[in-house]
């Protein structure tokens, strides 16, 4: 692996939502970045149950790479797994620290909403959620997008399970450029025009 390429963390729990987390596995895979599956679970299980009963298998368990540093952590959704999210000091304190050193936070589905406020993150950032939570977002922050990047937070957030490919595309763009998006949208015969234009002119 080139040691100049993004290295990504993807976070899974018991409950993750399997859409989210394995769109954008596959789409950072095929970016060429090094990739990271850590799981959260707290008996250190590297194998998890998603949202809808798929096994999730993790490369680490998260305590064993606390101290590592990577380019962006990813937090996928799912109701069970934002809340174990939530209620994860070892989580929390990585993804806080993560932030403090500018790095990229991304976070989709219900998470946003029910990981950050409880736990005093991103208290001015904009960003969305799954719709069913943005009511748990404060007014001033939401945005109703399919995909929100806030530059100045460098948080990137979406809506869901039908979102999640706009995600991790958005996701490759923060970390390389257009360009590089562009070419893996259109190997994937992704359609040309999602909620931004990523595709090149023809």
């Amino acid at each position: 692996m080139n040691e100049l390429c993004p290295r990504i963390v993807v976070c899974i729990a018991p409950g993750t939502e399997e859409m989210e987390a394995i769109n954008t596995i596959a789409i950072l895979k095929r970016a060429q970045f090094d990739v990271i599956v850590a799981s959260a679970a707290e008996d250190g299980a590297l194998i998890v149950d998603g949202s809808r009963g798929i096994k999730l298998v993790a490369d680490t368990a998260l305590i064993a790479i606390a101290d590592d540093q990577f380019d962006a952590v990813v937090l996928p959704g799912g109701v069970a797994g934002a809340e174990h999210f939530r209620d994860s000091p070892l989580v929390v304190e990585f993804v806080k620290q993560h932030h403090y050193d500018g790095k990229l936070i991304a976070a989709i589905c219900a998470t946003p909403a029910i990981m950050f406020a409880a736990n005093d993150m991103f208290t001015k950032a904009l960003m969305t959620c799954h719709p069913a939570f943005h009511h748990q977002i404060a007014a001033a922050q939401l945005r109703p997008k399919r995909v929100v990047y806030d530059k100045q937070a460098r948080l990137l957030t979406s809506q869901g399970p039908g979102t999640a490919q706009e995600f991790a595309l958005d996701l490759v763009t923060q970390l390389t450029n257009k360009a590089t998006t562009a070419a893996i949208a259109e190997s994937m015969v992704v359609w040309p025009n999602m909620h931004y234009d990523i595709m090149p002119e023809r």
